[in-house]
């Protein structure tokens, strides 16, 4: 098929930049953690209905479920920010607008991603 390509074509370098399938990969290995981490957060969801906030905060201070909730949180923003991250580069055309997007979507989910985690172990090692 090379063979059909004009020298112009093959000068300007068009084509795949052969970085995608990192990209690619790092979706699908957090949508495959994901599943089981929110399947376990559905089950304390439903365990968690009948108590009240110091029966919560109990749960939550259970090592086991602090770790798997801020595993939940962390791969979920990394998990955000790659889809986000797609969507910016493949519908934003011009350069400056699809930098400044993406410095955003970079700094929204890591500062978010961040309180959240610190949210959870706070709770998890009883900070007032």
């Amino acid at each position: 098929m090379d063979n059909y390509r004009t020298p112009l074509r093959r000068a300007r370098g068009l084509g795949s930049a052969k970085h995608g399938v990192g990209h690619w990969l790092a979706e699908r290995i957090t949508s495959v953690a994901l599943v089981p981490l929110v399947l376990w957060a559905v089950f304390g969801v439903i365990t968690l209905a009948g108590t009240d906030y110091y029966g919560a905060v109990a749960w939550i201070s259970q090592p086991v479920n602090a770790v798997l909730m801020v595993l939940l949180t962390a791969i979920s923003f990394l998990h955000m920010h790659a889809g986000m991250r797609v969507i910016v580069e493949d519908y934003i055309h011009k350069t400056l607008t699809k930098s400044a997007l993406l410095l955003l979507n970079l700094f929204v989910c890591g500062l978010a991603g961040s309180l959240a985690v610190f949210s959870i172990l706070k709770v998890a090692l009883g900070g007032a």
